[in-house]
Formats: structure tokens, C-alpha cells, sequence
């Protein structure tokens, strides 16, 4: 199969993955609004005091777009198992790999790019000034397609599984955590006067290392899936 015909497979996926998640409005919205409702109910229940706010506003928004960011997780590969067309695409002549990566492409498209760009907003409501407002941002966009790459490899362990949704969770929290660490560590280590390179270094890092192993990881957990 030559590149340009792989290209155009992959981009014919990535289109097609795109025009079903705007079909079904729930599966691009119940992340967004989930998001808003978690990080919004901070500011109410502790109340107005601004210091307080400001140091727990990078925690507060990173876990809401953490769990935010599983909800569609399960979903997936949830629809081409059922109809068939996950057998067709192991069987393709296009690699595996690509397709899988073009998926998890798709999903933070759909689930993680609207929460970066949401993210500032919430983050008025804690206080925070434009320049956090942005390193949240960037954060975000740095960690938010790593959740989706390796979100990918717990929906293709899952997948046929009863109960997937907790034993999903379960696989793949331990695995965020350092995105959690690093993302909202960014945030807080610039509000402290300290330097966010090394934060902001390591989420690429952990990106790079996803990007190259989630795909393999992932093809491998499809396969076994339908054994």
C-alpha cells in the first residue's frame, strides 16, 4: 500500500470519526458540560476568598479535565466492535497503528480540545490572571492528547468487557497521574516564581513517549480483544 494511498485512508478516517462525534451532540457535549458543572462548583462550595481559590484552581481544573476526559474513553472502539468494522480494520492493509492513532487523534478533536478552550473561562472564576490563564492552556494542550492516546490502550483492553466503564477507570487513573502531576504543577510552580520548563518539558516528553507507544500498545489490546 503506497503512502499516499495510506494518507488518504487515515484522513478518510479521521473525517468519518469526526461526522459521528458531531452526530451524536452527547458524546462531545457530556465531557464539556461535565467539565464546567465539576470546575464551577469549586468557587461556590469554598467560598470567595481569592488566595484560596488561586492556589487550588490548577488541581481543580486538571482533575475536572481529567475525568471529563474519560467519559467518552469507553465509546471509542465501543461502535466499530459492535457493527463490525474493527475486524476490517485489523484486517486492512493500512497498519493498525495509524488507524488506532488516528482514532485517539479524533477523540481529543472531540473531548480534550474543547476543554483546553473552555478551560480559561473557568479559570476566571477562581482568580487567575492572564498569564496563568495561558500556562493553563498550554498545559492543557500539551496533556490532554496523551489522556487520549493512553485512554486508548484501557478501551482496547476493555472492549466486550461487562462493566468496562469502572475497570477502564481503574486501568488507566494510576497511568494519568503524572499528566495530573506535571500539568497542574506547571500552573502552580509559575504562580510561586519558579520555572515551568521542566513541567511543560516532561508533558511533551510524556506526549512524544504516548504518541510512539500507545499505538503499538493499543493494536496489541485490540487484537487480543477479539480473539
Amino acid at each position: 500500500m503506497t503512502v499516499t494511498n495510506v494518507i488518504h485512508v487515515l484522513r478518510a478516517t479521521l473525517l468519518r470519526e469526526i461526522a459521528l462525534g458531531m452526530r451524536q451532540k452527547g458524546e462531545v457535549l457530556t465531557p464539556l458540560v461535565f467539565f464546567v458543572v465539576v470546575a464551577s462548583l469549586f468557587p461556590l462550595g469554598v467560598g470567595p476568598e481569592s488566595a484560596l481559590l488561586q492556589r487550588m484552581a490548577p488541581g481543580v481544573l486538571w482533575v475536572s479535565a481529567l475525568l471529563a476526559a474519560m467519559l467518552s474513553l469507553q465509546r471509542m472502539f465501543a461502535t466499530d466492535y459492535a457493527d463490525g468494522s474493527l475486524e476490517q480494520m485489523v484486517l486492512s492493509a493500512t497498519p493498525l497503528g495509524l488507524l488506532v492513532l488516528t482514532k485517539a487523534v479524533a477523540h481529543f478533536l472531540l473531548s480534550g480540545l474543547p476543554l483546553v478552550l473552555m478551560a480559561p473561562v473557568l479559570g476566571l472564576q477562581f482568580g487567575l490572571d492572564g498569564r496563568s490563564l495561558g500556562l493553563l492552556m498550554l498545559s492543557l494542550l500539551l496533556g490532554t492528547p496523551t489522556l487520549s492516546l493512553i485512554g486508548s490502550i484501557g478501551a482496547a483492553l476493555t472492549l466486550g468487557v461487562r462493566g468496562a466503564g469502572v475497570l477502564l477507570s481503574l486501568l488507566i487513573l494510576p497511568l494519568y497521574i503524572p499528566v495530573l502531576i506535571f500539568g497542574a504543577g506547571a500552573v502552580e510552580a509559575d504562580a510561586a516564581g519558579l520555572g515551568t520548563g521542566g513541567h511543560l518539558s516532561l508533558l511533551a516528553a510524556l506526549l512524544v513517549l504516548s504518541l510512539f507507544f500507545s499505538p503499538l500498545a493499543t493494536s496489541a489490546a485490540l487484537k487480543i480483544s477479539l480473539e
